[in-house]
C-alpha cells in the first residue's frame, strides 16, 4: 500500500492511498464468505458455495463493492498511522480509481489538529477579587441550616409566599387538555420558583381547598411555547417552623457543642468557597489571556459538528419542534438570527480552547492516570445519578471514553498553566495557588467540566445543597478551581 498526505490548509488534509488488489485477497475472503451465507444457490448448502459459482450467479459487481466498503476505512486508519496524521472527525472518502483486480486507489479528506505556537508565559499576570465576607453572610447560611431542620405545621389562613402547599394542577391549550401537565397532590414551596410562571402569584392568598386559574407558557412538550389555562388547587397549608438558634440547635445539627463554633465553622467553609471562587475566576482569566494571544485555526468540519451539537441541545426540550423554539426565543425577546450568531460564538471559542488546552498538555508531555480516569467517572456518574459502571457501559457504547480521558487531560494542563502565571487580588496580594488548587489536586483534572463532554468531536478523540453541608463543598474544592470551565 502506498500512502501519501497533502495539505489542503492548516486545519484539513487529503490522504491519498493506492492499495494492490494482492493485499485485498483477505477483505475477498470475506466478503465471499458474508456473501455466501445470504445466497442461497441450488446444491450447496449455506456459505459453502466457492467464489467462481458465487461470482457466476450474483455477479462480481457485489463483491467488489463488498471487499471495497471494508477496505477503505482500514486502510485509511492504516495510512494516517504511518502519515503520523492527528486526524480530527470524520473522513470524506472518494474512490479515484478501482481497476478490477489491479488496484484500488482512494482519497480521504479530513480535519486536522492545526500546528499551534504556545506563547512564553512569565509575563503572565491576572488579579481577581478580593475575599469579602459579612455577618450577614454567615447568618444567611445559619439560616438555611436552621430551614434544614425545621418543621411544617399546618395553619389556617391564605397561603403566604414561603409555605409549603399541597397542590392538584392541570392545564389546558385552546380548550384541549395537556396530559402531561395533569398531577396531584405536589408539595410545593411557594416562592422556590420551581414550577412554571405565574403560579406563586396565583397561589398566594388562596385558602385551603380554593381552585385558581391562572395563564402561563408552557415551555417543554408538544404544547412548548404556547398559552395555557392552568388549575391549581390548593389541597393543605403549612408553614415551616424554625428551630431556635442556639448551643442545643449546634449540637443537633454539627459536631460542635456552642453556635459559637458553629458559626465559626460557617464562616471558614464559606471563606474556603470564596477562595475557590477566586480561583476559578482565575482560570478563566487566564484561559482568556491565552485565548488572546494565541492564534489557533479552526477546523470547519469539527466546529460545524460543534455548532450542531450545541443547537441539537437547545432544541431538545422543545421535542426538537424548531418552530416552537423560535416562539420560545422570541417570547423572552431574542431573535433566531442572533442565537444563531451566539451559538457560532461561543462554538467557535469551545473548540479553540479546546485545541489550546490539548497543545499545552502536548507541551507538557501530560498524561492521565488510572486513578485519574476513575476518579472523573465516578464524578460524571454521580452527577447523572447513575452506577459507575453503567455509565462506563454507556460511555463505551457511544464511544465516549476517549472524549473523558481527553477532557481530564485538558483540565490538568489548564491546571498547570494557572500554577504558572502570576496572580493577585484587588488588593495587590499575590495569591498561593497551592491554596487555591491544592499542591496535588491542581495536576488533577477538574470535574466541573460539563460542556467539554459533548463537545468531543473538537478534540479529535474518537453540589452540595447548600453551603452548610457537613465537608461537601470543601471537598471539592480543589476540583472546581482546577477544572476546565464550560464553554
Amino acid at each position: 500500500m502506498k500512502s501519501t498526505v497533502e495539505q489542503l490548509s492548516p486545519t484539513r488534509v487529503k490522504i491519498n492511498v493506492e492499495v494492490p488488489f494482492d493485499e485485498l485477497k483477505p477483505n475477498f475472503d470475506r466478503a465471499y464468505r458474508k456473501i455466501a451465507q445470504q445466497v442461497r444457490i441450488p446444491g450447496f448448502r449455506p456459505g459453502k458455495a466457492p467464489a467462481r459459482v458465487l461470482e457466476s450467479r450474483i455477479g462480481r459487481a457485489p463483491v467488489l463493492e463488498e471487499v471495497v466498503n471494508e477496505a477503505i476505512p482500514a486502510k485509511y486508519l492504516e495510512a494516517v498511522r504511518s502519515g503520523e496524521v492527528r486526524t480530527l472527525g470524520q473522513p470524506e472518502f472518494e474512490v479515484t480509481k478501482l481497476e478490477d483486480r489491479e488496484v484500488l486507489e482512494f482519497s480521504a479528506e479530513v480535519d486536522v489538529r492545526p500546528e499551534i505556537t504556545l506563547p512564553d508565559l512569565d509575563d503572565l499576570t491576572v488579579s481577581v477579587d478580593d475575599v469579602e465576607l459579612d455577618d450577614a453572610e454567615v447568618d444567611e447560611q445559619l439560616d438555611q441550616l436552621r430551614a434544614r431542620f425545621g418543621t411544617l405545621t399546618g395553619v389556617d389562613r391564605p397561603a403566604e409566599n414561603g409555605d409549603f402547599v399541597s397542590i392538584d394542577l392541570s392545564a389546558t391549550v385552546d380548550g384541549e387538555e395537556v396530559p402531561d401537565a395533569a398531577t396531584t397532590g405536589l408539595s410545593y414551596e411557594i416562592g422556590s420558583g420551581q414550577l412554571v410562571e405565574g403560579i406563586d402569584d396565583a397561589i398566594i392568598g388562596a385558602s385551603e381547598g380554593e381552585t385558581r386559574t391562572f395563564t402561563t407558557k408552557l415551555v417543554a412538550g408538544e404544547y412548548a411555547g404556547r398559552d395555557a389555562e392552568v388549575a391549581v388547587k390548593v389541597n393543605s397549608i403549612k408553614q415551616r417552623e424554625l428551630p431556635e438558634a442556639d448551643d442545643e440547635f449546634a449540637q443537633l445539627a454539627s459536631e460542635f457543642d456552642t453556635l459559637d463554633e458553629l458559626k465559626a465553622d460557617l464562616r471558614e467553609r464559606l471563606l474556603r468557597m470564596k477562595r475557590v471562587q477566586q480561583g476559578v475566576q482565575a482560570r478563566d482569566k487566564v484561559l482568556d489571556e491565552l485565548l488572546e494571544r494565541v492564534e489557533v485555526p479552526l477546523p470547519e468540519k469539527v466546529l460545524e459538528a460543534e455548532i450542531s451539537n450545541r443547537k441539537h441541545d437547545a432544541i431538545h426540550p422543545f421535542d426538537h419542534d424548531e418552530e416552537a423554539f423560535k416562539r420560545s426565543l422570541e417570547e423572552q425577546g431574542g431573535n433566531p438570527e442572533e442565537w444563531e450568531t451566539e451559538v457560532r460564538a461561543e462554538a467557535e471559542k469551545a473548540v479553540r480552547t479546546q485545541l489550546l488546552l490539548d497543545a499545552l498538555a502536548d507541551e507538557r508531555d501530560l498524561s492521565v492516570s488510572d486513578s485519574e480516569l476513575t476518579e472523573r467517572i465516578i464524578y460524571q456518574a454521580q452527577r447523572f445519578g447513575m452506577n459507575p459502571d453503567e455509565y462506563v457501559r454507556r460511555a463505551q457504547e457511544a464511544g465516549q471514553l476517549g472524549a473523558i480521558y481527553a477532557d481530564v487531560r485538558r483540565g490538568k494542563a489548564l491546571a498547570n498553566v494557572v500554577r504558572q502565571v502570576t496572580v493577585t487580588d484587588a488588593s495587590g496580594e499575590a495569591l498561593d495557588l497551592g491554596e487555591l488548587f491544592g499542591p496535588d489536586e491542581a495536576e488533577e483534572a477538574g470535574q466541573a467540566a460539563d460542556s467539554a463532554q459533548g463537545d468531543e468531536t473538537a478534540a479529535g478523540e474518537g453540589s452540595s445543597e447548600d453551603s452548610a453541608s457537613t465537608g461537601s463543598e470543601a471537598s471539592n474544592v480543589s476540583d472546581e478551581a482546577a477544572s476546565t470551565p464550560d464553554r
